[in-house]
């Protein structure tokens, strides 16, 4: 072996434990590291390279896709992230959760880094005892110490994997500790089961959501206002849009829940609780004339509340992206209130279209791949339909069949979603495969998709959560019509920015 290499492996002093993907860890070969069981290569290879290339070929992706136990590479989180951000979005919420530290920090971490904003987030810190014995102990201790440390107007307690194992019951909890005097009898708690090992962070939103407007809820004095509530949206700016929208049409409403502060404020005097839907209105919220949701499929629990329950007039509608979308959000809007849209909205429309005239030829006929959550890639689907191009692989690991069913059916509608295809509950792993069946144009999704985009050299638009490698690109809507602008304006420049990079020298034009 060569002098400076066996150097190289001795500092790294290899454990014997190391496995296959310590290859590339330590800078050296399975031969070089000796005789060990799981260093084998599987029957028929001789290289890691020739278990690698196995991997795009069809015999690999049939195996690929018929595996049922295991996800590699998953687009979505866990249940209470979307708790989080919910509850980050009602005024001088504390959010609490209830299970380990480490999953406390988890949730925050995604949200701080794709946001870069500090977000505030208490914890139960359950441990091993806490596992045998219950967490009562620690959910005392821990709603005492926010109220009385961190002096917030309301706390909303989720569950994460620990709490949900071994069945601790929320509600008699929080009951305790009012009882025992950890906190006021009459100060407002809500409280919501987000067990991770199932579904994932949208329907954690939809559960938290559901819960605030619930357990707060105060029948009255009915009032001349609408309720809007987002669906899970990791875009500040796409909230201070539609509020802006209904600004310009005079619309008394109520936005529950609204982060748009919370999670973007101006730098100088620190605020712990900067923003949110002031408490009265999330209570009075059930005394609206009605409600608009925007989303389909993150706000299933929430969506039956109000139409079942509340028995208020109700849009559940896909999110505002794109054109027709926006369109029937604003339908929507003045069907519930009587107003008419103004002719200001009617420029910005007009000049939403100019900017899709302006780049269509581009979009004409390319083929994206598009993965996120099913609400957002079902309204960039739509927009990109909207545009001429082939939304060829639509892919969202947290979608349901019915998601699925829609989204095809969308696909299907119009002349150039022929031959595309929804896919729910794969994972990035399994779109690698389709993707050496028949290579799209460019990828359109979380910022995850990079090193797929880097394999395959192709364009990235970074849409959805998480993005964590891009400066403010939640302060840009990607929805209304200002976010059709956006995405036409992110999507088109990406498609010119690899012609220029790919195209020979003389196609080098200065002209686009």
């Amino acid at each position: 072996m060569d002098e400076k290499k066996k150097e190289t492996i001795d500092f790294y002093k290899i454990p014997e434990e190391a496995s296959i993907y310590d290859v590339w860890t330590y800078k050296t070969t399975p031969e070089e590291l000796g005789d060990r069981p799981w260093w084998k290569l599987p029957e028929g290879f001789n290289s890691i390279e020739e278990v690698w290339e196995y991997t795009k070929t069809p015999e690999y992706k049939e195996k690929n896709f018929s595996r049922e136990a295991i996800k590699i590479d998953p687009e979505m989180c866990c249940q209470p992230l979307g708790a989080l951000l919910a509850a980050l979005g009602i005024e001088g919420t504390m959010p609490y959760c209830h299970g380990s530290q480490g999953c406390a920090s988890y949730f925050r971490f995604e949200l701080v880094r794709h946001f870069r904003e500090p977000v505030n987030e208490t914890s139960s810190s359950m441990t091993e005892d806490a596992a045998v014995f219950g967490g009562l102990s620690n959910i005392v201790e821990g709603l005492e110490n926010t109220y009385k440390v961190y002096k917030p107007k309301h706390i909303a307690v989720y569950t994460s994997c620990m709490a949900e194992v071994i069945g601790d019951d929320l509600k008699a909890f929080i009951n305790a500790a009012k009882q025992k005097g950890a906190i006021p009898e009459d100060f407002p708690i809500t409280y919501a089961n987000t067990p991770s090992f199932v579904g994932s962070h949208i329907d954690g939103y939809d559960s938290m959501v559901r819960a605030i407007l619930e357990q707060l809820a105060e029948p009255g004095e009915k009032k001349e206002k609408i309720n809007v509530i987002p669906g899970f949206d990791p875009y500040t700016a796409n909230i201070k849009e539609i509020k802006r929208l209904l600004n310009i049409m005079g619309i008394n409403y109520t936005f529950v829940p609204d982060w748009s502060r919370t999670l973007d404020y101006p730098l100088g005097k620190f605020e712990l609780y900067p923003g949110g839907t002031p408490l009265e209105e999330v209570k009075n919220a059930i005394n609206n004339k009605g409600s608009i949701l925007l989303g389909k499929h993150s706000l299933k629990k929430t969506g039956k509340l109000i139409k079942n329950k509340w028995k208020q007039p109700t849009h559940q509608i896909p999110m505002p992206i794109g054109i027709e979308f926006t369109d029937k959000f604003l339908m929507a809007v003045s069907e519930l209130t009587g107003k008419p849209i103004p002719e200001e909205i009617d420029e910005l429309r007009g000049i939403a279209l100019d900017a899709m005239t302006d780049a269509y030829q581009r979009f004409h006929g390319v083929k994206a791949a598009v993965v996120g959550d099913p609400d957002i890639v079902y309204g960039v689907s739509k927009f990109l339909l909207e545009m001429g191009a082939k939304p060829y692989y639509v892919v969202s690991t947290n979608g349901s069949k019915k998601w699925q069913k829609e989204m095809q059916e969308l696909l299907d509608s119009s002349e150039f979603g022929r031959g595309c295809k929804a896919y729910a509950g794969i994972d990035l792993w399994q779109l690698r495969s389709l993707m050496y069946e028949e290579k799209p144009d460019i990828l359109i999704g979380p910022c995850d998709l990079k090193y797929y985009a880097r394999e395959f050299d192709l364009p990235l638009v970074r849409v959805g959560l998480p993005i964590m490698d891009r400066f403010n690109l939640h302060r840009y809507p990607i929805m209304g019509y200002e976010g059709v602008i956006n995405l036409t304006t992110f999507i088109g420049n990406a498609l010119l920015d690899h012609l220029d990079r790919i195209c020979p020298e003389e196609n080098f034009d200065k002209l686009r």
